[in-house]
């Protein structure tokens, strides 16, 4: 739609066949690039693409400083949401530069998330402040797409600036391996001498006095145990009516 192309091509996985998501296109006059790029989103088979000059590279225009604070993380998608869905209702906060659903390269299935990169930083605030993120019957998760894993984004100082300060360190053992070049370490001897103690200091504690004065033993007289009889009784036992009772023998 831009001119005459003279050659072009889609780059393959040389292992699994597969697209590797970039290709590239020659035209056969400069004005017919200049002219695709003055418009590099392009809705390509439902998602949206982004095109630049191939001597730029990953370096051009899809790498602006600014990149990290204009690229969303979309999450919790719907399977049903498409990438022209998705584009269709983030493009109410501003221009998108490109932007897709993101799918399974085996099963072609969404995976649930997507990502859309807006032009300016704005529209970005823009999306991610909107109260309204019902999106195909799910509440779906807008933010930063540097920050969507948890891993904050950290700055790096230049090597100017950062100033090497010399901390004092306390006098401790020698390590084996390490190298002291300052003062030796104050080390210590073993085993230690130790002063011993006067046995003046302590005196043992005095005894406790008996509480109860000593008693003598009282004797008394032995006493003499009834042993019972062994044996028949001497008379023999009255039964009933005054009739002998007697016992047989066993």
């Amino acid at each position: 739609m831009h001119g005459e192309i003279e050659e072009g091509a889609v780059i393959y996985d040389k292992t699994s066949g597969k697209s590797r998501g970039y290709g590239f296109i020659t035209y056969k006059h400069m004005e017919s690039a200049q002219s695709a790029l003055r418009a590099p989103s392009k809705l390509i088979d439902g998602r949206m693409a982004v095109c630049n000059l191939a001597c730029e590279g990953l370096s051009g225009a899809s790498t602006t400083p600014d990149l990290a604070q204009r690229k969303l993380y979309i999450g919790g998608l719907s399977p049903d949401v498409t990438s022209e869905i998705l584009l269709n209702f983030f493009g109410r906060h501003g221009e998108i530069e490109e932007g897709s659903v993101a799918y399974d390269k085996d099963t072609n299935e969404s995976r649930g998330f997507g990502f859309v990169t807006y032009k300016t930083v704005e529209a970005a605030k823009k999306a991610i402040d909107d109260p309204q993120k019902i999106l195909g019957g799910r509440t779906i998760i807008v933010k930063l797409a540097d920050t969507h894993k948890g891993k904050p984004v950290q700055t790096q100082l230049p090597a100017a600036a950062v100033v090497p300060v010399a901390l004092p360190m306390a006098p401790s053992y020698p390590q084996p391996g390490k190298a002291h070049p300052t003062a030796a370490p104050a080390g210590y001897t073993y085993p230690q001498t130790i002063a011993s103690y006067p046995a003046s200091s302590y005196p043992s504690p005095p005894a406790a006095p008996a509480p109860y004065p000593t008693q003598p033993l009282i004797p008394y007289a032995p006493l003499a145990a009834k042993k019972d009889p062994q044996g028949m009784p001497p008379t023999t036992p009255m039964g009933m009516g005054g009739y002998p009772y007697y016992i047989g023998k066993q």
